[in-house]
């Protein structure tokens, strides 16, 4: 039986509906890191969260985590005091969503072998890009900063696309929330009818709502 959560995913997946309009439903909130871009452009990623943090210039803790990323999420790689260190390349890439059947990685770091990521195409938002990889030794893990971010994003979902990541937490993912989905998608067709058509300006259509005394 199909959940509420499982039904939003669907319909932002069948309906693309943009990072943009997920944005204005949550009243112009939601932004994961205001530094992510997508690698490689056109791409989109719509799914679970799945939290993988990286501490303290080591990458340990991420390979540890995502040997039990499930299919369908979205890995969230955090950079936790990594500093410009990049948390991954193409062979952490290439595990998390060939093997392990991800549909993308976020991350608020810096990722590496950047040439092959783009060449493949794969699905990924980064803060940055570095040459310099995170160490691979156990540099030890903050366990009450990952409890703690652990149970802020449970739940949760994740899109990403050209604009940037947005997070959707467990306890906006209701029927309300689906609602306003739909709506903005009919207030969308509706402003582009109105400019397309009608031939009104933004200011009417926007600020005016002048559609509505129609």
């Amino acid at each position: 039986m199909t959940n509420i959560v499982d039904e939003i995913i669907d319909y932002i997946e069948e309906n693309k509906v943009s990072t943009t309009e997920i944005a204005d439903v949550l009243n112009k909130t939601g932004l994961l890191d205001e530094k992510m871009f997508s690698l490689t452009p056109r791409k989109r990623a719509v799914g679970r969260l799945f939290y993988a943090p990286s501490f303290n210039e080591s990458n340990w803790y991420l390979h540890y985590f995502i040997q039990n990323a499930p299919k369908k999420c979205v890995v969230y790689a955090e950079s936790v005091n990594c500093k410009s260190r990049a948390l991954f390349g193409s062979l952490v890439a290439k595990y998390a969503l060939l093997y392990r059947g991800a549909c993308g990685i976020v991350t608020n770091g810096f990722v590496r072998d950047v040439h092959t990521l783009i060449k493949e195409d794969y699905p990924i938002w980064a803060a940055g890009t570095s040459p310099i990889g995170c160490i691979n030794k156990d540099t030890g893990i903050d366990s009450e900063y990952y409890e703690r971010r652990k149970k802020e994003l449970d739940g949760a979902i994740i899109i990403a696309d050209d604009s940037g990541v947005i997070v959707v937490k467990k306890e906006q993912l209701n029927n309300e929330f689906l609602e306003g989905l739909k709506k903005i998608e009919e207030q969308e067709d509706i402003w582009f009818d109105c400019i397309d058509r009608k031939k009104y300006s933004t200011f009417e259509t926007v600020c005016l709502r002048k559609y509505e005394n129609e």
